[in-house]
């Protein structure tokens, strides 16, 4: 018989790192942090090398560099100008700029208010909505589908009729967010609602349960579980929403300040500001992953958690609180100053109670491990 031909030599990877090649492997803390600086500091090279790469040269490119804006060509490598891409430096030094003269912080705050009260709105139209469709047969039947139907809508088209109905101010924006949300959050409730497991019906039924107390002990807290994530995913598509209505009329946000600074010239600014929403969305991505875990905690822990109690009211009072606010503002424009104050006041002690409430769940949950 012939003999079986030796093995050719096989790679040898370290134990410690035979993770990292498997199919779906598990990284440790120590390598999700190692590769995530790791893939930053690749980007960045990859950013730079192309920047370069479309760079300028003043000497040889007379007639392209006077039709640069000014701004974009000190502060660059000697000889070179970067009408196409700024490299990371340009960038980063643009920030000053943006803060001191272009008053980022202030823009920023209003296009993150702009986005809290069409989240209001939307989520305010929704879930009703949704539950209504999506458990009662009859406007099942009558509206399942034009409400499929509307998230084949060109968002960007109805731009000229939010305006005939809306005006161009910020009323406008928060309809046409809220619109925006609302055509792709409503069609996802009612499908929320036909996932709920028929083991809780049934266990609610043979316990002689009410519709009302099936909506409220099943359906609400499986629905609003799950809905939350759908939010989440939304939170990414809202800012382009924010970023179409703010070029209607440009008084104030990010997105207005981007538009400006594109027709400007001033590129490594455009680069500086969309750094500005990928962070804010990071920022509301985390902030969505807290609310979930403390608000239902059920789909995390198995068994009662220490000061939850505390810091769900905390939230609520919170949630309350914008609520407010933004009611108070449709129908009280000029609202007084002690009624601000007292808005303010109410939402620190909602943070002052969450806050006691996570230490008081540590320092728990430390005792307890």
């Amino acid at each position: 018989m012939p003999k079986a031909r030796a093995a050719g030599p096989r790679l040898y990877i370290p134990k410690s790192m035979s993770n990292l090649f498997e199919l779906r492997g598990k990284l440790t803390s120590t390598q999700s942090v190692i590769l995530g600086l790791a893939g930053l500091g690749l980007i960045l090279l990859i950013w730079w090398g192309l920047a370069e790469y479309f760079a300028v040269n003043k000497t040889l490119d007379p007639e392209r560099l006077e039709q640069l804006d000014g701004e974009e060509l000190p502060r660059s490598n000697g000889e070179k100008a970067y009408p196409i891409l700024p490299t990371p430096g340009m960038v980063l030094r643009s920030f000053p700029d943006l803060v001191t003269k272009d008053d980022l912080k202030g823009n920023a705050l209003h296009s993150i208010w702009l986005n809290i009260r069409g989240y209001f709105w939307a989520v305010l139209l929704s879930l009703p909505l949704g539950f209504l469709i999506g458990l009662v047969p009859l406007l099942r039947g009558m509206f399942s589908k034009p409400v499929d139907a509307l998230r084949y809508l060109p968002l960007t088209a109805l731009t000229g009729l939010f305006i005939i109905w809306f005006g161009i101010e910020d009323e406008m924006k928060i309809a046409f967010l809220a619109f925006g949300i609302l055509v792709y959050l409503l069609p996802v409730v009612v499908q929320r609602i036909d996932e709920v497991q028929d083991v809780y019906l049934k266990t609610v039924f043979t316990l002689g349960a009410t519709d009302w107390q099936t909506v409220k002990s099943v359906y609400l807290p499986s629905v609003l579980s799950k809905v939350i994530d759908d939010i989440r995913v939304l939170t990414a598509i809202s800012w382009t929403y924010i970023i179409i209505a703010e070029l209607l009329n440009r008084q104030g946000g990010i997105g207005a300040l981007i538009y400006l600074k594109a027709r400007q010239g001033q590129i490594s600014k455009v680069f500086a500001l969309l750094i500005v929403i990928v962070l804010i969305g990071f920022l509301q991505d985390r902030l969505f992953v807290y609310l979930d875990k403390r608000l239902f905690p059920f789909k995390y822990y198995k068994t009662t958690i220490p000061a939850l109690r505390e810091i769900r009211t905390g939230l609520l009072i919170v949630f309350g609180v914008m609520a407010a606010a933004i009611l108070l503002q449709i129908y009280m424009p000029d609202m007084s100053g002690t009624m601000t104050m007292t808005l303010w006041t109410l939402v620190l002690a909602a943070v002052a109670l969450v806050v006691f409430g996570e230490v008081k769940m540590r320092s728990s949950l430390t005792e307890s491990a």
